[in-house]
């Protein structure tokens, strides 16, 4: 069963004004089975096949040749010589969509394509399946709490059980999970995570203990929706801060985890520094922290962490799926403990947040929205609580009451 993807939309958009487009995203988020699906027309190569991984390596001047574009090449990483050749060739053809690309590792990939196709090549991040997609809903628009968004949101919401949000946190965003709800949830992630670090981790750098990245990662899942702190992190792990540095620098490039941004700037002397961490597949952080059932995660130590981890990467999907690499998302907290979630920037206009996994938000819930108030040169939009209530209400002025299903 293929899932329609709403990136298809800006694959498409990208292939019109580049000469080539690449998407990179965590394994098995479905980036070759999209790809596959809108370039019947390109011949599809992957670079997993060994044979025609030595050719590329091998003889990268003449693959090409034998492997003519329109091309749909997977894998591309592997082989970062044929970028100078598909630079020459958009040179000399001059022409829009004739390379389609795809690889899971952004890493060594990303430094290559910026020296070799600077102003040739679109690129699109893609996650795992959203909300939307998984109850084909065809609303694409990047999420922001204003009126316009909200009320063409609510023409097209669908109706989502409470339980039903609690399964897919649960079971994550992998299409494959999402295609065969028969599958082991647990099987199923225990070899992704062998999979990952076999393949990806070590292609990158050299680890040395496997079982102790391993245990990194465990550590970094505990500690979704929290201010990071390395060096905590290190101690737990058994490991020094250099490393413990590097190797988020691994989960962050291959989109496992996400750094969400402190708002902050020189007129906001007291702001923090540190970035909140958040895993982009909450199947993912539920199998590492060992949150083995659907009841056990809901109503577990963890729950609030869980759902704010779910909506982060719900709202980071909507402007992925929209062609945006870098979403405009930060959080604030000063060093007096004031805290907002969650803040959409729009030039000079932050639109304010905060997650709560109950029912029943309160104007409590929004007090701290006012310390934007103070800051020079920036305007308050509307904001909200994204909560578990089932319909759009005010809660104070232009502050709403958001349910989970208008993400």
């Amino acid at each position: 069963m293929y899932i329609q993807r709403h990136m298809e939309k800006t694959v498409e958009k990208l292939s019109k004004m580049f000469g080539a487009v690449l998407v990179v995203g965590p394994r098995q988020v479905g980036k070759t089975t999209m790809l596959q699906s809108m370039t019947d027309h390109a011949k599809y190569v992957t670079l997993d096949d060994p044979i025609l991984l030595a050719s590329a390596i091998e003889t990268g001047t003449t693959f090409f040749k034998d492997n003519p574009p329109p091309i749909f090449l997977d894998e591309v990483q592997k082989a970062p010589n044929l970028f100078p050749q598909i630079k020459l060739i958009l040179d000399r053809e001059r022409k829009k969509g004739q390379f389609f690309l795809c690889g899971s590792q952004q890493f060594q990939m990303m430094k290559d394509v910026s020296e070799s196709l600077a102003g040739r090549l679109g690129i699109a991040t893609l996650q795992g399946v959203s909300l939307r997609e998984k109850y084909g809903c065809g609303f694409r628009d990047a999420f922001v709490p204003t009126d316009d968004y909200l009320t063409a949101r609510g023409e097209m919401v669908k109706d989502i059980a409470y339980s039903d949000i609690w399964e897919n946190i649960y079971w994550g965003s992998m299409p494959e999970l999402h295609a065969n709800p028969d599958f082991d949830w647990q099987m199923f992630y225990g070899a992704y995570v062998r999979t990952y670090i076999e393949r990806d981790v070590r292609e990158l750098t050299q680890v040395g203990d496997e079982v102790k990245f391993m245990k990194f990662m465990a550590v970094m899942a505990a500690r979704t929706g929290q201010l990071l702190n390395l060096s905590a992190v290190a101690g737990d792990v058994g490991i020094s801060q250099p490393t413990a540095d590097r190797w988020l620098s691994i989960l962050t490039a291959s989109n496992i985890v996400y750094l969400l941004r402190p708002y902050s700037g020189n007129l906001i002397k007291r702001a923090v520094k540190t970035p909140k961490l958040y895993f982009l597949d909450t199947g993912l952080a539920a199998y590492l922290t060992k949150w083995n059932t659907v009841e056990v995660l809901k109503t577990g130590a963890m729950a609030g962490a869980f759902f704010e981890n779910f909506v982060v990467s719900e709202i980071l999907k909507s402007y992925y799926n929209q062609g945006v690499l870098d979403p405009p998302l930060f959080f604030y907290r000063d060093k007096d403990q004031k805290e907002i979630d969650l803040l959409v920037s729009e030039g000079d206009v932050l639109y304010p947040l905060e997650i709560k996994k109950h029912a029943d938000p309160k104007a409590s819930d929004i007090a701290n929205f006012d310390v934007l108030d103070r800051i020079p040169g920036i305007r308050r939009g509307p904001g909200g609580v994204i909560c578990m209530y089932d319909q759009v209400v005010t809660l104070k002025g232009q502050d709403r009451v958001i349910p989970v299903t208008y993400l």
